[in-house]
């Protein structure tokens, strides 16, 4: 198993998950910590780099598309600090971060991950009842309703409307924005009917907020609700089998040759793995 303590979280990999355990310090983003431990699987990776910096570096795992409905809801817009699936480290875990991201990557070439889009969610969604509160209002989802709060920063308009309750049956798709520069950050509801969009401050189906970034644990009740939702990717497209395109084949039987002679596959997991590619 190859592990990795980073100042936010511990990452472990033992060929099958990579373990997401996040710290508790008081550095250690509050959303991270609500998001909890992860487990994701490696059918749900898309890739692995190590990044240097000149204070150490950091691990960074993309996922593939339509894997993770956290990442599916915010858009990859999730800051640093935030971001679940970016791992900072110190210059005395240089050389282990870097082992690691090999590590992984070596398991999607033996394994045959697909890079392509998902047509379903690979890792869990946030339970339910689950609420958080933002600039404006709280956000409420129950797994068949969404509802919205105001505070006493919520524009006029809002509060004398009184609170919002939608079906997740009436809703379309869900937006989440960070705060940015001087513009609003945002948790919006589209549902079905509506064309025209107010800004987030005066859309009663949506939460707005003006100084938090990432608006509280918002993002945890946009993929709450866009899990639940018909997943974006929509029917499995049919790929080629990698053994119908003859360069593909001779490319990847290449790099697990190298993978072989350079000490990273043993005997029998070079053997094991050609079986696989070849189909035998």
């Amino acid at each position: 198993m190859d592990e990795v303590r980073g100042r936010d979280a511990t990452w472990t990999f033992d060929l099958e998950n990579l373990r997401i355990v996040p710290g508790h310090g008081r550095g250690v983003h509050k959303l991270r910590q609500a998001i909890g431990e992860l487990s994701v699987p490696v059918e749900a990776i898309a890739g692995m780099s190590y990044e240097s910096g000149r204070k150490g570096g950091r691990l960074r795992l993309r996922l593939r598309e339509g894997a993770d409905p956290l990442v599916q809801a915010t858009g990859g817009q999730l800051g640093d600090g935030a971001d679940p699936y970016l791992l900072a480290v110190d210059t005395d875990q240089t050389a282990t971060g870097q082992y690691f991201a090999e590590a992984v990557r070596t398991a999607l070439l033996v394994q045959q991950v697909s890079p392509e889009p998902t047509t379903e969610y690979l890792l869990p969604a946030p339970g339910v009842p689950i609420s958080a509160t933002a600039g404006d209002g709280t956000a409420t989802f129950d797994g068949e309703f969404i509802r919205l709060d105001w505070g006493w920063m919520a524009k006029e308009s809002k509060q004398e409307a009184g609170p919002v309750q939608l079906a997740l049956s009436d809703v379309t798709s869900v937006e989440w924005r960070p705060q940015s520069g001087f513009g609003y950050g945002y948790l919006r509801f589209q549902t079905r009917g509506v064309t025209t969009l107010p800004s987030p401050e005066h859309d009663r189906n949506s939460l707005s907020w003006g100084v938090q970034r990432e608006g509280g644990t918002t993002a945890l009740v946009a993929a709450a609700v866009v899990s639940r939702l018909p997943h974006p990717m929509g029917s499995p497209a049919v790929a080629a089998p990698v053994a119908d395109d003859p360069d593909a084949m001779l490319r990847r039987l290449r790099e697990l040759g190298d993978l072989h002679k350079a000490g990273v596959l043993t005997d029998a997991e070079f053997t094991a793995a050609k079986q696989r590619l070849l189909g035998l």
